[in-house]
């Protein structure tokens, strides 16, 4: 019988996300996990698929979700829809609330600013609750940009890594969708009919990132290898575990 077309796109998945898993030894037995839920469709993803890993024997792993809320940007992030999608598929998931002041430190983008308080939160929270790693749902595309991102603006051949483990206390954070393309997460976000939050960001022009994707668009067009050869050239570089 043939597969439908949500069928493929669960299989092709479920296999990307767990050849990551395996290729990059993101999960081992008896870890605590802590996921970061904002509540975009690729942490949403993220809650789902991991969930159904979680229910694997091995390796027996535990996981957490936390969504954090910054109290100084005014959005709206359906705290009820976030409980009821993590209750259902059996995950806790934690509230935690934190701020930032822009005008502490001229020298960095808000959007920097705001993702290293949340980060701050997502580390603090993890060390509370005894876990070892942190999830985060950064796929493929995300790897690639910020490559592209670092390179063009650094002068540096890096990446955020598959698996990162952190020098200064023992925790380690891992990307299982580090193989999944991004268009794949949002076909299947829109198949599940995943809520989406409204964002009200003030500073979501600030970042060079959409520039970035764009340009990684065209690079596509131009060459149907560009993906595979740049995953290539991070994977030959070491760049995918720290």
């Amino acid at each position: 019988m043939e597969l439908s077309r949500e069928q493929q796109l669960e299989r092709r998945l479920w296999r990307h996300f767990n050849k990551g898993i395996t290729q990059y030894g993101l999960l081992n037995d008896g870890d605590h996990i802590l996921l970061g839920l904002s509540g975009g469709k690729d942490s949403l993803a993220l809650l789902e698929f991991m969930a159904k890993r979680a229910k694997i024997y091995r390796p027996k792993i535990k996981l957490t979700a936390l969504h954090v809320r910054m109290s100084n940007i005014a959005y709206e992030s359906d705290t009820a829809y976030l409980e009821q999608f993590a209750a259902a598929h059996n995950v806790p998931l934690m509230i935690r609330e934190t701020s930032f002041d822009p005008s502490t430190d001229t020298r960095k983008s808000p959007c920097f600013l705001c993702s290293w308080n949340r980060r701050k939160m997502l580390f603090t929270t993890a060390q509370e609750i005894g876990c070892n790693k942190i999830t985060l749902g950064h796929h493929q595309d995300d790897i690639l940009h910020t490559m592209l991102l670092n390179l063009s603006f650094q002068g540096q051949f890096s990446t955020m890594p598959a698996r990162l483990q952190m020098r200064k206390f023992d925790m380690t954070i891992i990307r299982p969708f580090c193989m999944v393309k991004e268009s794949d997460i949002k076909e299947w976000a829109e198949i599940q009919d995943y809520q989406k939050q409204k964002k009200l960001c003030p500073y979501e022009t600030d970042s060079h990132r959409s520039d970035i994707k764009q340009i990684f668009e065209q690079i596509e067009e131009l060459s149907a290898e560009a993906r595979h050869s740049m995953w290539n050239a991070l994977e030959t570089a070491g760049k995918l575990i720290e």
